[in-house]
Formats: C-alpha cells, sequence, structure tokens
C-alpha cells in the first residue's frame, strides 16, 4: 500500500452526497480518485472536474450486477495503476411499509435495496481484496448506518442490509487483518444530502434536528474525514470497528 498521499482510492456512489464529499477529501490528501456512478454520467463527471490534483476519472457500475462490479474494480486498477482504497458508500433507500405494501411492491423494493445495499459492496470487496492481496495491503471503508442498530420501521430493508454490512465487514476484518488488508465501518445518522433534504421538506421533517443535541445533521465532509482517518496507516488497529458519526442522535452500548 502507498504511503498517505498517492494512493488509488474507489469511491462508490461518488456523484453526489458522501460519494462526492469523499472523493473530495481523498483528492484533496493528494489521492487519485475514481468516482463511481450507476446513471449520473453528467455529475459524475462534474465531480472529477472539481478534484484537486490529477489521474482522477468517472467510472460507470451498476454494482448489484457481479459483472460489472468485477469490470468497476478492473477499470480502476487500469485507469489508477492499482487499487490502495475502496470505499462502500453506494446504496439506496426505498420505502416499503410490511402493514400497508402488497407482496409484490414490498417484495421489490426489498429485493432491490439488498442488491444494491448488500450484494453490490460484496461483489465490489472481492474484486478489490484480490486485488489488494497481490499488492501487499489496503484499506475497505463500509459505509453503513445508525438505522442497523435503532431500526427502519418504513424501510426494513435498508436497516437490514445495513447490518448486513457491519456484519460483513466485521467477518473480513478478521479474515484479512493478516494479510495487510484492515476492514472498518462508518456509521452514519441523518447527513445534509439531497435524500435528507428532501425528507425534511415533508410535513414534520424539521423534528429530525431535534434527534441530535446538536441541533443539526452531520454534514457529508465530516462522514468523508473519518474515512480518510480510518484509510491512513495510522488507524490500522482500529480494523473492524463500526464508527458512529450521529452527533448523539442514538446512542448504542
Amino acid at each position: 500500500m502507498h504511503g498517505i498521499s498517492g494512493r488509488a482510492v474507489l469511491v462508490t456512489g461518488a456523484s453526489r452526497g458522501i460519494g462526492k464529499a469523499t472523493a473530495l477529501a481523498f483528492a484533496k490528501v493528494g489521492d487519485r480518485v475514481v468516482v463511481n456512478h450507476r446513471d449520473s454520467r453528467a455529475e459524475a463527471d462534474e465531480v472529477v472536474r472539481s478534484l484537486p490534483g490529477s489521474g482522477h476519472t468517472a467510472i460507470q457500475a451498476d454494482l448489484a450486477i457481479p459483472e460489472s462490479a468485477a469490470a468497476l474494480v478492473e477499470s480502476t486498477v487500469a485507469a489508477l495503476g492499482g487499487l490502495d482504497v475502496l470505499v462502500n458508500n453506494a446504496g439506496v433507500s426505498l420505502p416499503h411499509d410490511v402493514a400497508v405494501d402488497d407482496f409484490e411492491t414490498w417484495r421489490a423494493a426489498w429485493d432491490r435495496t439488498l442488491a444494491v445495499n448488500l450484494s453490490g459492496p460484496a461483489f465490489v470487496t472481492y474484486w478489490a481484496v484480490q486485488q489488494m492481496l497481490k499488492q501487499g495491503g489496503g484499506r475497505i471503508i463500509n459505509i453503513s448506518s445508525r438505522g442497523a442498530f435503532r431500526g427502519e420501521p418504513g424501510q426494513p430493508a435498508y436497516a437490514a442490509t445495513k447490518a448486513g454490512l457491519n456484519a460483513f465487514g466485521q467477518s473480513l476484518a478478521l479474515a484479512l487483518g493478516g494479510r495487510g488488508i484492515a476492514v472498518m465501518t462508518i456509521a452514519p445518522g441523518w447527513v445534509e444530502t439531497e435524500m435528507a433534504i428532501a425528507e425534511m421538506e415533508r410535513p414534520g421533517g424539521q423534528e429530525v434536528l431535534k434527534q441530535s443535541p446538536l441541533g443539526r445533521m452531520a454534514r457529508p465532509d465530516e462522514i468523508a474525514a473519518a474515512a480518510v482517518f480510518l484509510a491512513s496507516p495510522e488507524a490500522e488497529f482500529s480494523t473492524g470497528a463500526v464508527l458512529d458519526i450521529n452527533g448523539a442522535s442514538y446512542l448504542r452500548t
């Protein structure tokens, strides 16, 4: 693995929100970044243009398709000359009420959420690990959610996939720690993204701000800063950790 700067970094779902901020944070410390997107080419290209430094590129891939996930890693290695850091950020949050929806509607949301939020990161991670093993090490950072711990009654698949992502990361931390690959997870609460802002505009949405004693949501750059730290050599002994960044809106013991 390269030093603190000049690393090859892949951020999934990086055309907006947390992914965009994370791509910027890694670029600011001198890393070269692949901005992955599924169907947001214009936005991804704009993110690439906004990044400091050089060597950045946007690569399209639907991570729920195994072949597409493998091709993403292959293209990343070709573009950057390797892969030192993978940030599994891409995800969806689809409402599906078990007490209201008909089964086919409910199942469709369930299947899509599992495909994007859990299978997708697993597919990308598999191929990333193969590359990192060749290089002698690397970092994998998963973006989870406080919903993994507190539950999400209106979107149970979201909570289930994030809980699964936590366990997946911890399993890989045990499996790969002796081979130079550290795996950590960040579990944010509400973050100022397009999705969160839309939620706040709904009736009663401002109540979200009262969940934290800080009276606000997290900024995307706060999540990004944690990702950069966890990818650093100094954070190696944090492998297996799940870091809560939710402004004390949910405290677990």
